[in-house]
């Protein structure tokens, strides 16, 4: 089993020495989710929101948040960035966000890409939370990672689990049947 690398002999942090890492080419795609009632997707939908479009800001966001993610974790190394795209897609029940971020480097980029999409969905709830407090920012994960000593790693995707309100529509249509 690997190491925890942020730990020295003696258990105290410590940032870990890439000097000796071989420079490739980095890959990381991450994911986040916000969950907002029917009319708050329908009020960002028809763009009727108070501070604008969420989507597109929320996008900028996560780019600029990515640029500066050493300064958000404490033990990690900036990088030189080629790459990095953020998407907010409007779904039923939300906005579905996805991260992508490239360097050649000695080190990962997978931090980029997790602070991006965490950034983007901050945004979104801050942008909507006047139309509703109670959306919840879920499912910020890695997806996939490539390059490395390490390998690649891809995550199995599992389907989201249904609205409570869904769940509760459907149980009221089978009983009507």
């Amino acid at each position: 089993m690997p190491k925890l690398s942020h730990y020295g002999k003696k258990g105290e942090v410590q940032m870990v020495d890439v000097s000796a890492k071989q420079i490739t080419t980095r890959t990381a795609v991450a994911q986040g989710f916000v969950k907002m009632k029917p009319s708050v997707v329908s009020a960002v939908r028809r763009l009727k929101n108070p501070k604008g479009s969420p989507l597109e800001v929320a996008r900028i966001a996560g780019i600029a948040a990515a640029k500066r993610t050493a300064e958000w974790i404490p033990l990690c190394h900036p990088l030189p960035l080629t790459h990095i795209d953020v998407t907010a897609r409007l779904c039923q029940n939300g906005v579905e966000l996805r991260s992508t971020v490239v360097a050649t480097a000695q080190t990962g980029v997978e931090m980029e890409a997790l602070v991006a999409v965490t950034a983007a969905a901050l945004t979104v709830y801050d942008m909507c939370k006047a139309l509703d407090k109670g959306m919840e920012i879920t499912d910020i994960c890695l997806l996939t990672k490539t390059g490395g000593k390490s390998g690649d790693f891809q995550r199995e995707l599992k389907p989201r689990s249904q609205s409570r309100r869904t769940k509760v529509a459907a149980r009221r249509r089978s009983r009507s049947r």
